[in-house]
């Protein structure tokens, strides 16, 4: 799994409007057609991230590709972030794809963006349609404004799998220069949120483990978690003050 916009740069430090330039429409994608046979020939599934044009409107999404090449659809990031050197909303329209997954040849993928992690909602409603592994490729690292903000911790709170990139990144904006270290920290953890597997904050590495899918549904299963939802009760999260509901 490669990390968000891997393409190039992280650019949304900056708000320039020449950065428009590197979007690309969803059908006809170069990058999207070399990953189709890279990952047929290959025998792999790949989540791949790309800035898109569609029309007048602009997304950060991802393009499912199975192992045998067949792109099995599109997820657009639905929760765009908004501040010092994450400058998304500038560049991004919020996603209207909803949460899905994708019947890959290995399992039933969830798959979302960076931020989406933050939102318990999304995870919850992957899982609920049948997710078995959820992949989030991620930019995401120190914060200009506070050099001593560090997030890392917050981001390890369900299991994942996540790539992050490395490095240390500037890019040029109307203020000057705009800097993010960003913090790796890939990894993978289990169906109970224990650390599998962790890079860390300056290699390049490549992360591995192995799933017994069988045995993690029994455990759901014997959990109750399915079990004891209460649908009805969940309304709420169709409002964005708590208390007026969006019909249906």
């Amino acid at each position: 799994m490669l990390q968000e916009l891997f393409e190039g740069y992280y650019f949304c430090q900056a708000q320039r409007g020449d950065f428009f330039d590197r979007a690309k429409p969803y059908k006809g994608n170069p990058t999207i057609a070399w990953m189709q046979k890279l990952a047929k020939e290959l025998g792999v599934f790949l989540p791949v991230s790309f800035f898109e044009e569609a029309n007048n409107a602009h997304y950060n999404s991802i393009a499912v590709i199975d192992a045998n090449g067949t792109d099995l659809g599109l997820y657009r990031k639905s929760h765009i972030p908004d501040g010092p050197g994450y400058q998304e909303k500038f560049y991004f329209n919020p996603g209207d794809t909803g949460f899905k997954i994708f019947a890959t040849k290995f399992a039933k993928i969830g798959v979302a963006i960076c931020w989406d992690q933050w939102f318990p909602e999304a995870t919850r409603a992957m899982a609920i349609q049948g997710a078995e592994v959820l992949l989030y490729p991620t930019a995401i690292g120190s914060e200009p404004q506070d050099q001593d903000l560090d997030s890392r911790e917050h981001w390890k709170c369900v299991p994942i799998m996540a790539s992050n990139r490395i490095g240390k990144e500037t890019i040029k904006t109307e203020h000057g220069d705009s800097s993010i270290t960003f913090y790796g920290n890939s990894f993978i953890t289990g169906p109970t949120g224990e650390i599998l597997a962790l890079a860390n904050d300056k290699d390049k590495d490549v992360l591995v483990a192995e799933f017994d899918l069988n045995q993690i549904k029994s455990q759901r299963h014997s959990w109750g978690v399915f079990r004891d939802l209460r649908p009805e009760l969940y309304k709420v999260l169709l409002s964005l003050d708590g208390k007026n509901i969006v019909p249906f």
